[in-house]
């Protein structure tokens, strides 16, 4: 098959002289005419420490594929930045960016007829944004974390950008100084790369590593380690190898490769927005997965890791120790992982770990199998007349298995905010944070502030916390998101009042109030939508076009 099956529609024959003479002004030569044209897509910007640096990636990308048979197309796609649009009303942003990153990207792709993509993301939406056009368009592809961010240090002790959101609660209980919560603020973000703890950028860089549509070991590498360079190196060659061979991302992306994802995702204590991301990128690639089937994997899956939020350790940690191939080294010896997997170094899974050496003495990052952080894993999905599609729970961090408790019902986080900020919730209280589902926020807000302040007040698992929205991959304590349906669209959160009597259990894994059904449809009778106050422009169309958060909030 042609290596420039798609480009030469664009860059071949009389008719396209004029194309031709474009390609002319930008550097192509007449031999580069005949060559795949391989896009590179980065999310470099200079508006966080997630992605500043990954312009300076994309130019090591052009260089190495320059070095090849083929012709380099960088661009750029963007970033909302969840540690900076939190919050506040930059957050409804957030979850809308993954899915115009993914239009960008396919729309670049086949605008252009580009024969293959090399994405470069490296924050909680560049991540499942590049990966889910790859899925789409199933064009030669391969995906390159930007990296980790490095610890900082504040006072001998390592912190992180949760330090920061923790002090705000911690400060304003009187529990820190004002130097100190000043000291923590310009201690924690030492330098470029991601939320270093198990937050959504590293479990996704993690989850997509473990569906093999990145390199092994690629997952863990700090943004400034000098490691980088060898890493894209390494990623152009994998990617001319897919070329050749024709290997697709829909060939890699198979049922099986999520079932290795999910679990390695459940082994490493990832994120909870892991579900809403991979059920994303299941529907891409049009792979049967449901929000039911994580279970089975929390079920079967110990934490084998002591990792941040809960935890003690960072991603760079976990790298010192052999990274993410480590642990899903110790899954497929333990039968837990499909090692027939074909994965993006034309290799299967097992083949790529053969060289892996499990060797956990002298370190605690990584746990054995026989005393595991937890027996079961970080993330379960919860049933119940509170959530009749689903929700998810995050365990890690959790001491208890069920909380019952009066509600304590906000209409969307500011107004939650004023209230935990005022000292006004008590233990035992269930906070309800509603309308800021896909379709209600619109965006789905991440509720990482809420939680940080309960947490910095002394309160993580002794509040629950329940909401349509989302969670931040730092938030922990007693906290259920994408309980669905939303609000918005008559759920029955839009039913709830305050001191209504909430029982959340791990156990049987669902989620009620004390309500009949006669009860809740009652309350209903005269519910109306909110207004969200958009009308028009992108929260609008995302409103108007968002799934369930049970099917990934996806907009196609």
């Amino acid at each position: 098959m042609s290596k420039n099956r798609y480009s030469k529609e664009m860059t071949q024959g009389l008719e396209r002289t004029p194309n031709r003479a474009m390609l002319r002004a930008i550097g192509f030569s007449d031999d580069d005419f005949s060559k795949p044209l391989i896009g590179i897509a980065s999310a470099g910007a200079e508006l966080s420490p997630c992605n500043i640096h990954h312009d300076d990636l994309a130019a090591m990308a052009k260089k190495a594929i320059r070095e090849t048979d083929a012709v380099p197309m960088k661009y750029n796609t963007f970033v909302v930045t969840d540690g900076e649009a939190m919050g506040h009303e930059g957050m409804k942003a957030s979850l809308i960016s993954r899915e115009v990153i993914a239009d960008t990207i396919e729309l670049v792709t086949r605008g252009h007829q580009l024969d293959a993509i090399l994405g470069i993301g490296g924050c909680d939406k560049t991540i499942p944004g590049t990966v889910m056009p790859m899925a789409r368009l199933n064009r030669p592809s391969i995906f390159c974390y930007g990296g980790t961010i490095k610890a900082g240090r504040y006072k001998d002790k390592a912190i992180d950008i949760v330090s920061a959101f923790e002090a705000v609660g911690a400060y304003s209980n009187g529990r820190i100084s004002e130097e100190e919560r000043h000291g923590i603020e310009c201690a924690a973000c030492p330098g470029a790369g991601a939320c270093g703890g198990m937050y959504t950028a590293n479990t996704m860089a993690a989850a997509v590593e473990a569906l093999g549509l990145s390199l092994p070991g690629s997952a863990s590498i700090p943004a400034v380690d000098p490691e980088k360079t060898e890493h894209i190196s390494q990623s152009v060659k994998a990617l001319m190898g897919m070329i050749e061979a024709d290997i697709r991302p829909r060939d890699i992306l198979t049922r099986k490769a999520f079932e290795n994802s999910i679990r390695t995702v459940m082994a490493l204590g990832g994120s909870t927005n892991s579900v809403l991301h991979l059920l994303a990128l299941a529907h891409e690639a049009e792979v049967p997965l449901s929000i039911g089937d994580f279970n089975a994997f929390y079920d079967t899956t110990p934490i084998l890791t002591d990792m941040k939020p809960a935890g003690r350790f960072v991603m760079e940690d976990l790298h010192r120790v052999g990274g993410v191939p480590v642990v899903m080294k110790m899954l497929l010896e333990e039968g837990l992982l499909h090692g027939d997997c074909l994965t993006c170094t034309g290799k299967t899974l097992e083949e790529n770990l053969a060289g892996v050496r499990v060797a956990l003495e002298g370190q605690e990052v990584i746990r054995p199998f026989t005393n595991p952080e937890r027996k079961t894993g970080p993330i379960a999905i919860l049933e119940g007349n509170l959530a009749p599609e689903g929700a998810v729970l995050k365990t890690c961090g959790l001491s208890l298995s069920s909380h019952e408790g009066p509600a304590r019902v906000f209409d969307g986080e500011d107004e939650a905010m004023k209230a935990i900020m005022a000292g006004t919730i008590k233990q035992g209280d269930v906070v309800v944070i509603r309308y800021e589902g896909p379709k209600g926020g619109p965006g789905m807000r991440e509720m990482l502030a809420p939680t940080a302040a309960i947490a910095g007040q002394g309160l993580a698992g002794k509040v629950a916390l329940i909401t349509d929205g989302r969670f931040s991959g730092g938030s922990h304590g007693l906290i259920v998101g994408h309980v669905s349906p939303e609000a918005q669209t008559g759920g029955p959160l839009a039913a709830l009042r305050d001191g209504d009597r909430i029982t959340i259990d791990l156990e049987k894994k669902s989620l009620n109030v004390a309500l009949g059904d006669r009860e809740i449809t009652k309350r209903l009778e005269n519910w109306r939508p909110r207004d969200t106050g958009y009308n028009r422009g992108a929260l609008a169309k995302f409103a108007k076009l968002a799934a369930s958060a049970s099917q990934g909030a996806v907009t196609s």
